[in-house]
């Protein structure tokens, strides 16, 4: 089986065939025996909450870069360059995230190619402006396209990694004439397709687990007693959630505790509400199908690691982009370039240096399916007013659930049928302590839960009612709805990342009857 041809079906078995495989490789470095990884098992915590970050130097004001600002619909772009060679631009993940982390490994692709760094409207150093379509991935893709025009680029290569993969994969149905090639980096697939859940939680010990719950909720109780700004509070939540294990959700290697500062001050700065957003943007758009003719040399790049995505992400990426080269990396996860440096900037240099010329006749034929695609020019300026509509708009965060409850009417408890919407509705009254109004909202996604048969909801819904009246000081009703749950027998389990709380149903609930549920600060959000 040639994966260039054919897509990855069993990942893992795959995995220790690719050696012996044409156009895909699996590389075989072994870790080096100083550098701690996630498979090494170790429990580090932090016994006090650190409210002040050691200071750290931006790289960007350590490396020879050109710097610049392009025009793009109203607002200023933020650009850096630097090196020789055809154009390779890298468009940052998150949604929200900036383009500091890609510093300062891609001056090594300076021998070979002109690395064009910029953030995204509305994160790091460029303008937070929304535009004249508000912040959505039609507006990002039109940004990037802003930047090759405004940089006087004809074609060029784009690097999109992690959300970045998403809208570089989007950019290229939008714009296909302009590019010499794809490179999809832990990419976010954007399909609306099966796949096997985040493994986001697989190394994490029950000490680091509980120590980042601790974290959040001192977090919250410092900032609101002491006002923090929402960029303090953020940057200061990054800072000890990583001290205290959160490094191995997303790399294979524990960060250096100075590179765990940069990530804090410099790597995850956007708007208000910027995250959820985009997020919903990104969630219209599905690109299953979308390159079944793609002719532009595209190049994925994957991490055996990468936690964000189980073992069938890979060949499921793949499978969507039929032309595509796969290469996997033993010792990477989600970024790969800072932790198989030298592997991956040498499969970077054999791509970029040995790119064909995408055929004309092939490109015509895929801007035809684009076109048959209908993809619009621009998403709706202003969302229909109705509570579904609204719901789905806003993100999952403190503010967002602020924003909410100000909008928030009893009538949406019959008008929202989605059981994930009254699931946020709820939270948001949680949040603002209202329980008695929560635990009804709660109530309601139980019934719409069971109208779809949906069983975890219907587990989700039934442990929230017993948080709220375990708030609300009616102990005896919060064990009976604990015990519904435990004699539903569901396997499954739930995560809300915002309150630091993941849980198996049966396991919890058990847990729940024995102690009551103490209030969780709300400590994610999208500042």
């Amino acid at each position: 089986m040639n994966l260039t041809e054919r897509p990855t079906k069993n990942l893992i078995a795959v995995i220790s065939l690719l050696l012996l495989l044409p156009g895909s490789i699996c590389t075989q470095t072994k870790p080096p025996p100083t550098r701690e990884s996630i498979l090494d098992t170790v429990v580090r915590t932090e016994s006090r909450l650190i409210t002040e970050i050691p200071g750290t130097f931006r790289w960007c004001d350590s490396l020879r870069l050109k710097t610049s600002r392009v025009a793009a619909a109203g607002c200023s772009l933020y650009v850096e360059e630097e090196g020789k060679g055809i154009p390779l631009v890298l468009v940052n993940g998150g949604p929200g995230g900036t383009h500091h982390y890609f510093h300062p490994w891609f001056s090594r692709a300076g021998e070979y190619a002109r690395v064009i760094y910029y953030d995204q409207r509305g994160c790091g150093l460029s303008d937070f402006t929304p535009g004249p379509y508000g912040y959505s991935v039609e507006q990002a893709a039109d940004d990037l396209e802003a930047v090759r025009k405004g940089l006087g680029i004809g074609k060029w290569v784009v690097l999109g990694y992690s959300y970045g993969g998403f809208l570089a994969q989007y950019y290229a149905l939008r714009y296909p004439e302009n590019l010499a090639g794809i490179i999809l980096l832990g990419a976010s697939p954007g399909m609306r397709v099966e796949m096997k859940g985040s493994r986001e939680d697989d190394f994490l010990s029950d000490a680091e687990r509980k120590r980042m719950t601790g974290v959040r909720g001192e977090i919250a109780a410092a900032a609101k007693e002491e006002k923090w700004p929402e960029e303090k509070k953020l940057s200061l939540l990054i800072y000890n959630q990583n001290l205290n294990g959160d490094w191995k959700r997303q790399h294979f290697y524990r960060p250096p505790p100075e590179r765990i500062a940069q990530m804090a001050l410099y790597e995850w700065v956007h708007d208000g509400g910027f995250n959820s957003v985009m997020n919903t943007s990104e969630g219209r758009v599905d690109l299953t199908g979308a390159f079944r003719r793609c002719p532009i040399p595209t190049l994925i790049l994957e991490g055996k690691w990468d936690l964000t995505w189980n073992t069938d992400k890979p060949g499921i990426l793949q499978e969507n982009h039929p032309g595509s080269r796969l290469v996997v990396f033993q010792n990477g996860g989600h970024g790969i370039y800072d932790e198989e440096t030298d592997s991956f900037f040498g499969i970077l240099k054999e791509f970029m240096t040995s790119l064909p010329d995408v055929p004309p006749d092939g490109l015509a034929r895929f801007q035809k399916d684009v076109i048959s695609m209908k993809y619009p020019e621009a998403w709706n300026k202003e969302l229909p007013s109705d509570a579904e509509s609204l719901i789905e708009s806003s993100g999952w965060g403190r503010l967002s659930n602020e924003r909410l409850l100000k909008a928030y009417t009893r009538a949406w408890v019959n008008q929202v049928k989605d059981p994930l919407h009254l699931l946020k509705v709820g939270f948001a009254l949680y949040d603002g302590e209202k329980y008695a109004g929560a635990l009804m909202v709660f109530e309601r996604m139980q019934v719409r839960a069971e109208l779809g048969a949906d069983n975890d909801r219907k587990a989700a819904a039934l442990i929230w009612q017993g948080h709220m009246l375990d708030l609300l000081g009616r102990r005896s009703e919060a064990i009976g709805r604990y015990r519904l749950v435990v004699e539903m027998g569901n396997p499954g389990g739930m995560g809300h990342d915002q309150y630091g709380l993941r849980y198996a149903f049966t396991p919890y609930a058990k847990e729940r009857m024995a102690s009551p549920f103490v209030r969780l600060e709300n400590a994610g959000e999208e500042p």
